[in-house]
């Protein structure tokens, strides 16, 4: 199992880039200069600000592919995690959305990044791309082809969706539906995940202490030698309470101008985020 030794830190804050819309999107404005220059922009300042990694993903082509994006799509976002990683020096992730691991895998390999996001790795989701299925058996063995040192971090319970087998599972007051160890472990033992992510109902939706110390416990029961990253709604007010108990985070809004999603990183907000974060590493 890969693991995830090239981010070099104590628990770990991975700033986000989401890109504009990419070509072929319905979003897309036909000028990728632009596209490439706030990519390469949002890298700088979160490494400026003292991020430890980095994450690229296409947040911008909503309606998402479910799980097979077209080969332009692979070829954009291979040039600029190739760019970005040339520019910043800091390791690098790679989501393809919404669940096209493959192309992320290939994207992560060719452009020398050291880990991917997978939002369902094994079992099935429903979204409103439809039911999404975990290709585990398929991306694994494609690493294996490639001669991949790429880790793989698996979502549990991924924001935007509902589990099919416990669709009917009364949710917790926060909004999450309860997880048992065998549903943390699966990613991990049967999936060869080298972590895992624990994100709330949507993207800069705050995860749940309560849900978040569960998983850390279900893998502590299981024995399994694997990173909990929180996913969504980390912020400069709550990041030392979560890095209480998980083991780094993947922020995006909190990072950003004004904390929209979809506006430029503020470096500012980023050094504040990071300081508070140290306070507990």
């Amino acid at each position: 199992m890969t693991t995830l030794d090239a981010i070099d830190a104590r628990k770990p804050i991975v700033g986000m880039i989401h890109l504009p819309a990419l070509p072929g999107a319905p979003g897309f404005d036909g000028d990728f200069e632009a596209v490439r220059s706030a990519a390469l922009r949002d890298a700088r300042r979160l490494a400026a600000g003292g991020v430890d990694a980095l994450m690229v993903e296409n947040f911008g082509d909503a309606p998402f592919y479910p799980d097979d994006v077209p080969k332009h799509v692979v070829a954009s976002m291979t040039r600029l995690a190739t760019e970005i990683r040339e520019a910043v020096d800091r390791p690098l992730g790679v989501n393809v959305l919404r669940n096209d691991a493959e192309a992320a895998l290939s994207v992560a390999t060719a452009a020398g990044a050291a880990f991917v996001r997978v939002n369902v790795h094994v079992g099935a989701r429903v979204t409103d791309q439809g039911v999404v299925e975990g290709r585990a058996h398929e991306t694994m063995r494609l690493r294996e082809r490639l001669d991949a040192d790429v880790a793989v971090l698996a979502d549990l319970d991924v924001k935007h969706s509902a589990p099919l087998a416990r669709r009917h599972a009364p949710r917790t007051a926060s909004g999450e539906r309860p997880l048992d160890a065998e549903a943390v472990a699966e990613p991990i033992e049967r999936g060869l995940a080298a972590g895992v992510v624990v994100s709330g109902a949507g993207t800069g939706h705050a995860v749940a202490g309560e849900h978040l110390a569960a998983v850390a416990a279900a893998r502590d029961e299981r024995g399994l030698d694997a990173p909990v990253f929180v996913g969504s709604g980390t912020t400069v007010e709550n990041v030392a309470d979560l890095l209480a108990t998980a083991d780094g985070a993947i922020v995006g809004t909190a990072l950003k101008v004004d904390g929209e999603t979809t506006a430029p990183v503020d470096e500012e907000r980023v050094a504040r985020l990071v300081a508070a974060a140290d306070e507990v590493r």
